[in-house]
């Protein structure tokens, strides 16, 4: 079995000419990716660009501005996922940014970690209602929709803001300006959905791709797979994560999400709308739907005002138009500590990351 080492002596020895640019999907990659420092390991001439895979990220303002009001107003419980505690919402400084100020302010705001400590907070208080705000892409969505068929309390409702993972790579290949000459592809979205999802890429682009897993063998083996079909004239969907990743994927998963959810066009914070790219609950589980309970908090009027905040770059850091140390916000005004974005909020979003790896200067100051 090859150690990382023999993989990057073979990357190295790939007469590779002129620059290759690698697009990755998936906030578990970026964070391997950086903490192992391979960009500074991998030749000059290849660059590993962080693409779309921090749901934290591009989920809609609107719907975390409404999670506020439902906490601040509705006299709900209000649970969700850590990270989307601090997200902020574009209002002036003196109004409540975050749910984690909600909570400060009196809020009853509790993060969890499993849509089952949703299910338990709700048991625990039958005479209030548990409004579950649930942000992410396809594998935190599958346990959802998994809570939802078994059953849930009454006093359960959800405020959904699932996000599929292949539709803005889609998008950004679409463009004709997609920014990246191959792929690696996320091993916990393919153990889920299958890795057939990504054939798009070979077959109507023709660029090269890889499934991977979450450790430096396994990502430079894929990215030594992609460089290989690149000088080779090959074009393929390789999985090099088959430990996990089988085809056809996890169909009980998939039952599961199709049995309680649907498929539907979605807006990505500072993006816009892509089509067929989030998840809304089926009719039969409307009595669960918090935007349909509480009605009077739906934020929909906030999407033109809802983009990121001033001077914020995310959109184009998560679509992977720019490096996040090129925000011209990054280690500035935007620190983890007082995050602008949500790129700097989420332990997937590719700012944070970059910033826990140790860069923590503009790439404006150090030009």
């Amino acid at each position: 079995m090859k150690n990382a080492q023999d993989w990057l002596d073979k990357i190295r020895a790939l007469p590779i000419e002129g620059n290759v640019r690698i697009m990755n999907v998936c906030g578990g990659h970026e964070r391997s990716i950086s903490m192992a420092g391979l960009r500074s390991a991998l030749p000059q001439n290849i660059e590993l660009i962080a693409g779309p895979g921090c749901p934290v990220c591009v989920c809609p303002e609107e719907d975390v501005y409404q999670a506020i009001q439902l906490a601040l107003h509705a006299g709900v419980i209000l649970v969700a996922f850590g990270d989307m505690l601090r997200v902020p919402v574009n209002v002036p400084k003196n109004e409540i940014r975050s749910l984690e100020q909600a909570k400060a302010a009196g809020a009853d705001v509790r993060p969890i970690a499993s849509p089952r400590e949703a299910v338990k907070i709700a048991q625990e208080n039958p005479e209030k209602n548990v409004v579950f705000f649930a942000a992410g892409f396809e594998t935190t969505t599958a346990p959802v929709a998994a809570m939802m068929l078994e059953g849930v309390p009454d006093n359960l409702l959800l405020l959904l803001s699932g996000r599929l993972t292949w539709p803005a790579v889609a998008m950004l290949l679409d463009s004709g300006e997609p920014g990246f000459d191959a792929l690696i592809a996320p091993g916990h979205v393919s153990t889920v959905m299958g890795p057939e999802e990504w054939l798009f890429v070979v077959e109507r682009h023709g660029l090269p791709a890889a499934v991977a897993g979450f450790t430096p063998v396994s990502l430079l083996a894929a990215m030594y797979s992609v460089l290989r079909q690149l000088l080779e004239g090959e074009r393929f969907l390789d999985n090099c994560y088959p430990e996990l990743v089988r085809p056809g994927g996890n169909f009980a998963a998939q039952k599961q999400l199709a049995q309680a959810m649907q498929v539907v066009d979605s807006n990505w914070r500072g993006i816009g709308v892509i089509p067929a790219s989030g998840y809304a609950l089926n009719p039969e589980f409307a009595a669960h739907d918090a935007r349909k309970r509480y009605p009077d908090f739906d934020a929909a009027g906030r999407k033109r005002a809802g983009q990121m905040p001033p001077g914020c770059d995310c959109a184009r850091v998560v679509l992977g138009k720019i490096r996040p140390n090129e925000c011209k916000l990054y280690g500035r005004a935007c620190i983890p500590k007082s995050p602008i974005g949500p790129c700097m909020v989420s332990d997937e979003g590719a700012c944070r990351i970059w910033w826990a790896s140790g860069i923590r200067t503009n790439a404006e100051a150090d030009a």
